[in-house]
């Protein structure tokens, strides 16, 4: 099959979503299916290149919705030559310019990417007033024609839209959801991520890696760190500074006393992340709102245990599983989560240890993922397409 991925942006500073069409391209690609992407970067951006996989960017364009026309019309133009498309996020251009493009000509799905969580209804209210207006005019509809709205947990697909009145019609399904995981040596990873964070060199550590964003729970981690001060372990800050919170953090660490224990290293990519979870304790993340958690499949790739907030969608499972340690996104339940680590014994770290593994390759490997995108579609891994023939346009 020839499939296309329409994402607003591959720059990794904003998480999630780059980060799945990176990984279903992969996937994709390792079921012998050719695969595009189409997004609004700038084309220059180093960001803006996938291996093997040919990206068309038509940036660069302006802040907040991202409009550039010429994305509409490519996609107009060249729909047909595509099997079907996945469109990756909403409320902006990209996912409009996906329907009027693509819709009663090929087959499209949408994955949410968790912004369609009330709990962003109740953090930004102003804002979500806004977005009513344009999920009444524009994204409902989005969302209707398409042949399925794709979640990538049950608890995603639960909570979704709720507090968006009308243009619930749309399909919804879970499509099982994960990463590549590591491939390759544990210790020469390790040495990759002591390359760009020396300090931690024969020092045992929990690790917090994401965007330093106030929905990620960093400043409870670092209240909870100093509260709980274990002497055995320092903490590991890694991710960019997508909310420019970094300073106000910093500042935080300072006043808690913690400042000479908690390590920044800004974003982690490739051998150093994964080098970064191999060495870590432990994995924290206390987030208040997380649909999936790609970070937590990539603890639990690794072997590590997290520790997590309810509030990441995939919570349940993972500690059905034994192989997590859950509790509130609050100060107090993030010094339960690092004390409850820290009361564990040599023998009950390894036991979930090896369970983290095993809930890593029963759920979250993607071995199903890019079967079950192709049923959203309406297609099956052995369609072929009457137009793959057709010479290939060049990109405006």
């Amino acid at each position: 099959m020839r499939l296309l991925h329409v994402i607003r942006t591959l720059n990794p500073v904003f998480g999630g979503p780059t980060d799945s069409v990176r990984m279903f391209v992969a996937a994709h690609q390792r079921k012998g299916n050719e695969v595009e992407v189409a997004t609004l970067d700038d084309p220059a951006a180093d960001f803006s290149k996938i291996p093997g996989c040919e990206v068309h960017a038509f940036g660069p364009t302006r802040p907040k919705y991202h409009y550039e026309p010429k994305l509409e019309r490519w996609l107009s133009e060249n729909c047909q030559r595509f099997d079907g498309v996945i469109v990756n996020g909403i409320w902006q251009y990209h996912a409009l310019a996906a329907r009027r493009g693509v819709a009663g000509r090929r087959p499209y799905v949408v994955f949410a990417h968790g912004m369609l969580d009330p709990y962003f209804m109740r953090r930004f209210p102003l804002k979500h007033l806004k977005k009513l207006l344009y999920w009444i005019t524009i994204e409902g509809k989005n969302l209707d024609l398409a042949e399925a709205v794709c979640f990538t947990s049950e608890e995603e697909m639960r909570v979704a839209a709720k507090g968006f009145p009308f243009h619930k019609r749309f399909k919804r399904v879970v499509v099982p959801y994960g990463t590549i995981g590591p491939k390759g040596e544990a210790e020469v990873f390790k040495q990759a991520f002591l390359a760009v964070c020396p300090e931690v060199a024969c020092k045992r550590y929990l690790l917090f890696l994401g965007r330093l964003n106030p929905k990620k729970g960093c400043d409870l981690l670092l209240d909870a760190y100093a509260k709980t001060l274990p002497r055995d372990l320092d903490l590991v800050m890694a991710g960019p500074d997508e909310a420019g919170w970094e300073l106000e953090l910093r500042a935080q660490a300072s006043r808690l006393g913690i400042a000479d224990r908690v390590h920044w290293t800004g974003t982690l990519r490739g051998d150093a992340k994964w080098g970064a979870f191999y060495g870590a304790e432990a994995f924290v993340l206390p987030s208040h709102q997380e649909n999936f958690g790609i970070a937590v499949a990539d603890a639990l790739a690794c072997g590590v245990i997290p520790l997590i907030s309810d509030k990441v969608n995939i919570a349940r499972e993972i500690e059905a599983d034994g192989a997590a340690i859950v509790d509130t996104d609050t100060q107090a339940g993030t010094v339960r989560l690092i004390d409850r680590f820290r009361a564990l014994s040599g023998a009950d770290r390894q036991t979930m240890r090896r369970k983290a593994r095993t809930c890593y390759e029963d759920r979250y490997a993607l071995k199903n993922a890019a079967q079950e995108v192709y049923k959203a579609l309406g297609l099956n891994s052995t369609t072929e397409c009457a137009l793959h023939s057709v010479e290939k346009p060049i990109a405006p």
